[in-house]
């Protein structure tokens, strides 16, 4: 086995690179692209955050474990809203971090305009915008 000469990266390393290559959008922003039709809000907290703080309405629920399954557009198992490679994806987590790399995945398997959430869940509802219980 080869050993590697790269150093290991840290994951805030790895976090500020992955959003580097997001154009990451501001919870206004991300509302008014869904309103708008112009992107799909992907909500991939985990069932007891969503229990506790509410639904953005509208939203696709989709587990993180789940979530390349269900929006390759290529896959067996993808959900009716994963329509293409050029649908515009906001993933959105609790509080923005998990949803950066969950973008970036997102983007290795050919959705080039994901992206998510700066703050997360917290930044939306702090920002007055729907949430539903």
């Amino acid at each position: 086995m080869a050993v590697s000469a790269e150093r290991p990266v840290g994951i805030d390393e790895l976090l500020e690179r992955v959003r580097s290559d997001l154009d990451r959008v501001e919870a206004a922003d991300a509302y008014h692209a869904a309103q708008a039709g112009e992107a799909l809000l992907v909500d991939i907290r985990y069932a007891a955050l969503r229990d506790r703080d509410g639904l953005i309405p509208g939203a696709l629920v989709v587990e993180r474990n789940e979530l390349e399954w269900r929006l390759d557009p290529q896959g067996s198992h993808r959900a009716p809203e994963a329509t293409g490679h050029d649908l515009r994806v906001v993933v959105i987590c609790n509080e923005g971090y998990a949803s950066s790399l969950a973008a970036a995945s997102l983007r290795q398997l050919g959705l080039r305009r994901a992206t998510d959430l700066v703050g997360g869940f917290q930044a939306w509802r702090a920002s007055g915008l729907p949430v539903t219980s």
